[in-house]
């Protein structure tokens, strides 16, 4: 049986945050927007194209931004509107395509392999845009070949809102002319390193020894020489609200004690979003677990702006608790759990002060890796009983 030609399409939401932005308030469009703080320490979130014409861009301090551009428009923003606008993208998505990789907030994978025998892949995946385009007013870009890597890579080419078709055996032909620095995980060191031994543009990467490439870079080099040819055997990682990080705690006694019982869920939530945070991700939906002394076993859940901040877990866990829990009644089990879950990306970790809570929280588990869970905890979180641990 031959195997068929596999075909796998990239969809990346422009300026994500912007467009949002610009649909709660059309007077804005044309302008140059910048999401993002705009005080002594902001950080740009995300920027319209008017102002990347200024030389603006993601992760560039406010007051460069503002120097570059004194007219420029700065807005907060909001989690909670990013993420409705991407779920609605996943809703359509995951009602469309057999396989889905959600990569982050606004970027997603599709694995359309097989379906040229029921449908015209490009022609089903122009409608799929239109689709997305008509039913939340985003503009979204696409790029559509082979594999992930050149997908990606021709996602970027045509951008804004425009899309990108590479045929199979043409990947060279597209790659080639573009420089260097294209390249998914080529930063600038790389770039400085590849130009100093003459190498600027793709076709000069791919034409370069494999054996010269991993002198200079180690194994590194061998992947920017498979880049260069359009090489990427990574697979499409269906994606699924249901995988989950989660923590629960079986005591040995029974407890109706309201303090204890909020301090375990404190513990328990760290725990988790210490998890979280070791993994890179974000979470959408928190989920809390309660079991009496009788084995009877409730739940809630609710799906929450993408976090993973403590202080905003935390503040939803008890809220759950709180909406669960019968009051005076004893506790066999507590369980926290994060479900829909994203990876964590630069633009949701450059808002002002969540930036600097999320810092916070990620220096916290480092000291924790260093010397142990113990070492750092709140201190409403302290006191905990002999329990059978999951």
């Amino acid at each position: 049986m031959d195997t068929p030609l596999r075909y796998i399409a990239h969809f990346d939401l422009d300026a994500f945050f912007v467009s949002v932005e610009l649909l709660k308030n059309p007077s804005l469009r044309g302008k140059p927007v910048i999401v993002g703080g705009d005080g002594q320490r902001g950080i740009v979130a995300a920027c319209s194209y008017e102002a990347r014409k200024f030389g603006i861009e993601s992760a560039m301090p406010s007051l460069t931004a503002k120097r570059l551009c004194p007219q420029a428009i700065f807005l907060k923003g909001s989690y909670a509107d990013y993420s409705k606008y991407s779920r609605a993208v996943t809703d359509i998505i995951a009602g469309a395509v057999p396989v889905y990789e959600k990569a982050s907030v606004d970027e997603f994978y599709i694995d359309l392999t097989g379906m040229d025998k029921f449908f015209g892949v490009k022609q089903y995946t122009r409608k799929l845009r239109e689709k997305i385009i008509h039913e939340t007013g985003l503009p979204i870009s696409y790029g559509l070949s082979a594999n992930k890597l050149v997908s990606k890579m021709a996602t970027n080419e045509a951008k804004p809102n425009g899309f990108l078709e590479i045929e199979h055996g043409k990947e060279t032909e597209f790659l080639w002319p573009l420089r260097i620095g294209k390249i998914p995980g080529v930063g600038k060191q790389t770039q400085h390193h590849l130009q100093a031994i003459g190498i600027d543009t793709i076709e000069q990467l791919a034409k370069t020894s494999v054996a010269q490439l991993e002198h200079v870079f180690g194994k590194w080099g061998v992947r920017l020489w498979e880049k260069a040819h359009g090489i990427s055997t990574s697979e499409v990682e269906g994606y699924s609200e249901q995988k989950s990080l989660s923590h629960e705690n079986t005591f040995d006694a029974d407890f109706a004690d309201l303090g204890f019982l909020h301090k375990e869920l404190v513990r328990l939530t760290e725990k988790a979003a210490h998890d979280l945070r070791g993994e890179e991700r974000l979470t959408g939906c928190v989920t809390v677990k309660v079991r009496y002394p009788d084995f009877t076993t409730v739940s809630k859940q609710e799906v929450i702006a993408y976090t993973a901040l403590d202080n905003v877990l935390l503040a939803k866990v008890k809220d759950l608790f709180a909406k669960l829990y019968k009051k005076g009644e004893k506790v066999r089990l507590l369980g926290v759990k994060f479900s829909h879950l994203v990876p964590m990306t630069l633009q949701m970790n450059l808002f002002d002060k969540e930036a600097e809570k999320l810092q916070l929280y990620k220096t916290v588990d480092g000291i924790k890796a260093q010397f142990g869970m113990d070492a750092v905890k709140k201190a409403t979180g302290l006191t905990k009983p002999a329990a059978k641990k999951k």
